[in-house]
């Protein structure tokens, strides 16, 4: 090969090399320009208009059925003794002047009771003794004076201990027409003087005794009505919040509230749940699918605006049933995302494929929903 011919090839195999270097960065550049041109990303949603409405303000509670604390009694040993017969059980309904417990003297109050009489009986010889020998003049005025107060010092305590059954056996009745709701005492046991040994609560008396969280106490006012439920039923029955307290109890960290309930609606002991209106929200209701939670737990919205998505950010002020009552920086006109919104980002395009129903024009929620706070 001559050296002309040796310098050609040189040239070519160096200008192929340099061609293949510059297609990809061609290439590459190519694809850059095609996704330029290509349009932007539209997403498919169903949206529903923005509708102002109404829906109740509801707080629901939890508790059990017991009697109100101004209603309720308890029946204490009137004495030391011993429990004879108990006529009634727990949770019994009884009848007023109904006999409950017989209770009978224990040995110590027997010999206690023995001795009184004993007293009595001296101190009524000594009295008239006494009379007679101030009436031969040997004895004076002081001294039956004395005579007479401890005679009546003895008759005192002999009653006394007759009141308190220690002269024989004694039944306690039922002071009025009631339900046993606690009963710590059995046959033959012996019970100190004021030992508690039933609970009483008027029948037509019942409460709910729930609580409530701090935060959303303030809103619960006496009259507020409710829907009270025992847990498990279906059916539910009217009610009205009797009192909410003003103080956290201690034991339990919530607010205490009473909810009074119909005669025989429910039980004690029965756990149940309350629904209560503290008042009706106006503003933006929207279906509760339409309400979505940022990266940090905060709740929002989209809507249409000139067939771009749009976040708005939003409080939630009221729920009942599959409707959220909403306040936020929204555009009256514009619809509301129901499907499809997870997927959209500020400024995507959107096309509506359908409409629904707008949520303020939905059925009423039912009884029984739980509001935000």
């Amino acid at each position: 090969m001559s050296p002309r011919s040796g310098l050609w090839y040189c040239v070519s195999v160096a200008l192929s090399l340099l061609l293949s270097a510059l297609a990809p960065s061609r290439a590459h550049a190519d694809d850059s320009d095609a996704e330029q041109a290509a349009p932007p990303a539209t997403a498919t949603v169903v949206v529903t208009p923005l509708e102002r409405g109404s829906i109740p303000r509801t707080i629901t509670l939890y508790g059990s059925v017991q009697a109100s604390a101004l209603t309720k009694g308890t029946l204490m040993a009137p004495a030391a003794a011993r429990i004879d017969e108990v006529y009634v059980r727990l949770g019994q309904s009884v009848e007023q002047n109904a006999p409950l417990v017989r209770l009978g003297p224990t040995p110590a109050t027997a010999a206690s009771y023995a001795q009184a009489r004993s007293a009595l009986n001296v101190a009524q010889q000594l009295l008239a003794r006494t009379r007679e020998l101030l009436a031969e003049h040997l004895a004076t005025a002081q001294q039956l004076a004395d005579a007479e107060k401890g005679a009546s010092d003895a008759r005192a305590t002999l009653r006394a201990l007759e009141a308190q059954g220690a002269g024989g056996a004694a039944t306690l009745r039922a002071p009025f027409r009631a339900t046993v709701t606690a009963l710590s005492v059995a046959s033959g046991a012996i019970v100190a003087d004021g030992t508690p040994l039933l609970d009483l609560a008027r029948s037509k008396t019942l409460v709910l005794a729930a609580g409530v969280v701090p935060l959303a106490a303030h809103a619960i006012s006496a009259g507020d009505p409710a829907r009270v439920s025992a847990l498990g039923a279906g059916a539910a029955v009217q009610g009205t919040v009797l009192m909410r307290g003003a103080a956290i109890d201690p034991a339990s960290g919530l607010v205490p509230v009473e909810i009074g309930l119909p005669s025989g609606a429910l039980i004690p002991g029965e756990a149940a749940t309350a629904t209560v209106t503290t008042g009706t929200f106006e503003g933006y209701v929207v279906p509760h699918e339409a309400i979505l939670l940022d990266d940090q737990g905060n709740p929002y919205v989209v809507q249409v605006i000139g067939g771009a998505a749009r976040k708005v950010p939003v409080r939630v002020l009221a729920i009942a049933g599959d409707r959220d009552g909403i306040s936020g920086d929204l555009s009256p006109g514009a619809p509301l995302v129901l499907a499809g919104n997870y997927q959209l980002e500020n400024g995507m395009k959107v096309r509506i494929a359908s409409r629904a129903a707008p949520a303020a024009a939905a059925a009423p929620a039912a009884q029984g929903s739980r509001s935000a706070p």
